[in-house]
Parts: structure tokens; sequence; C-alpha cells
């Protein structure tokens, strides 16, 4: 039975951690944003999102989107200086017509830092970004 099981693979779509200016403060802060560079418009977006190391664990964030379009991103969430020292997972599930998909995404401790930006063309702005 297992064997009849399909798991398709996600494409074109991925997290984005880019710093950004608060409205409110002169302050650059990080923020994750989710892409969908695909074609097609995905449906009941659900990201589960958590920090956590060998001692330390965040509580899991959860997110829903109802509708994310075609070639588009929308914000997840803020990354507090702190968590970007821990390892960041984002559980993403959606679908894509009656399909569906889940990946999770991990960004390791600390490689989320100005170092190693790099141009996120569908944004046009400078992140790290996973795919």
């Amino acid at each position: 039975m297992k064997k009849d099981i399909t798991i398709p693979q996600v494409k074109g779509v991925y997290i984005a951690v880019v710093q950004m200016q608060q409205k409110t403060s002169d302050d650059l802060d990080w923020f994750a944003y989710i892409i969908n560079d695909s074609d097609r418009d995905l449906d009941t977006v659900l990201i589960v999102s958590q920090g956590y190391s060998e001692s330390k664990i965040t509580p899991p964030m959860r997110h829903s989107i109802a509708n994310l379009p075609a070639k588009s991103y929308a914000k997840i969430e803020f990354l507090q200086e702190k968590v970007l020292e821990l390892n960041n997972s984002f559980k993403v599930t959606f679908f894509d017509g009656n399909q569906m998909f889940d990946k999770t995404y991990l960004f390791r401790k600390n490689t989320i830092n100005d170092k190693v930006l790099q141009n996120i063309s569908l944004m046009e702005v400078k992140g790290v970004l996973m795919k």
C-alpha cells in the first residue's frame, strides 16, 4: 500500500528571510516571507514555524494564507535577533488544485545574517533564500 502513495515534489515555492525597515523606526528588522514563483495560485497555505536548538525551543507559530497568487509573496512573521541564533523551521502545506503539497524549509542557526544576502528577484530585495 505504501508504494501506491505518491508525494509530489514542491517546485517554485520558497521561504525568504529579508531585512526591512519598520515603518515606525529606522531600525532594520528580519522578516520571513513565503514566495510563490510558480505559474499557479496556491490555496489554503498553512505555515508552522519554530526555532530550536539542543537546549532551547520556541513555541510554534501558526499562519494561514487563504490564497497566494502566482508570482507573488506574502509576509509570514517578524524574526527577533535572538531567534536567528536557533535553527528556524518553516513547515509549509498548501493546495495546488486538488493536490496537497508539503515541505519543510530549515534555516540552520546563524545562517541568517548580513554576510550571505543574495538578490531575491521577485521581491526586488536582498535576503536569505531557502529553496
